[in-house]
């Protein structure tokens, strides 16, 4: 009879916020859409493809756009379905039955759910009350576990908080592991690591096109890394991972820096907005424990009765996330913002 591997019978399934609200400050996404001018070219790009044949197996005009944007050799990226492909495959082939992968928590969830996933033996390394990433814990726990793998975002999701780049780069000096660092959030702050991957052997960056570029809807993500984990990665991932509607959508909006640079310092000033707001509102409310500062385009905070708080926002047509204890909010635009504010003192009354 056949039997399901142990890994998968309690597997906690990833669930994010379903259902229809009047606000969205739940997933992370931009509040900008697309301008229609962009819209139409997006619109021509599809309606010039030849469905009948495979896409670019590269993505390569799309790589040379990327790369130009963010000042990349276009041979040193791979293009992924979303960074949730680039995660599970760099987890599935860099890691083997066994092997130790090194995270964080809180972080993005999925690192554990697809090392668990793969049969790897997960480590979870807690933070303290401030939330702050201590790199100096993170190099002794890699060498004490002898972790193949060690992985988190920076800024962090769902802190909001931000790394410096000189110890982001100490810690992949002194770890013997593949270290993997997840930008999602870099657009919003300062001190990435991309421009470092050809100067070290075991360093992997993540980018996506859902927060910044607001491009949720299409998944597409980049791992950037050196020449010989870039051909790895380019050899072990699926021939056309990356369908040619999202191709051709992606060069069209790379096609447009200035467009994609001015949406970044307009969720800037947004988060800014948002922070600012619940600051004040924190000062008023002794439920709001602590607002963390904020390096991405959410706030997050810690909240008496939180799971509450996060099921009368959704009554109210609100929708945030509620993450065991904290609540993480994304920017919307300034009306959202205020909308959001305006309720969450009336909850907390």
């Amino acid at each position: 009879m056949y039997k399901i591997p142990e890994r998968l019978k309690n597997m906690e399934v990833y669930e994010p916020v379903t259902g229809t609200f009047r606000i969205r400050l739940d997933a992370n996404e931009s509040f900008l859409d697309l301008p229609d001018s962009i819209r139409e070219e997006v619109g021509k790009a599809v309606s010039e493809l030849d469905f009948q044949r495979y896409p670019d197996p590269m993505a390569q005009k799309l790589c040379e756009k990327f790369g130009s944007f963010f000042q990349i050799k276009p041979e040193l990226l791979t293009a992924g379905n979303g960074s949730d492909e680039l995660i599970s495959l760099i987890l599935l082939n860099f890691l083997e039955k066994g092997d130790t992968m090194l995270t964080i928590a809180p972080d993005f969830s999925m690192y554990e759910f697809y090392g668990r996933a793969i049969g790897a033996r997960v480590e979870i390394m807690g933070k303290g009350e401030d939330m702050a990433l201590s790199l100096q814990e993170i190099i002794e726990k890699a060498r004490e576990t002898k972790a193949k793998v060690v992985i988190f975002s920076n800024p962090c999701n769902p802190t909001s908080l931000l790394a410096k780049k000189e110890d982001i780069l100490q810690m992949v000096e002194q770890i013997d592991a593949l270290v993997v660092v997840d930008e999602a959030y870099m657009d919003f702050a300062e001190g990435s690591v991309l421009s470092e991957i050809e100067n070290f052997e075991n360093l992997i960056v993540l980018k996506t096109f859902s927060k910044a570029f607001g491009m949720a809807a299409i998944r597409l993500g980049f791992a950037a890394a050196n020449e010989k984990l870039t051909r790895i990665l380019r050899g072990v991932k699926s021939p056309y991972n990356v369908n040619a509607m999202t191709q051709a959508a992606g060069c069209v909006l790379l096609n447009h820096p200035d467009y994609l640079r001015e949406c970044i310092e307009k969720i800037r000033s947004s988060r800014e907005d948002l922070y600012e707001k619940l600051k004040k509102l924190e000062a008023s409310k002794q439920e709001i424990e602590k607002v963390y500062a904020t390096s991405t385009n959410f706030v997050y905070l810690k909240v008496q009765g939180a799971k509450e708080v996060f099921e009368n926002l959704q009554k109210a047509g609100i929708s945030i996330r509620y993450m065991k204890g904290y609540l993480r909010i994304t920017a919307g635009s300034r009306e959202e913002n205020r909308e959001l504010v305006l309720t969450l003192d009336r909850v907390l009354s």
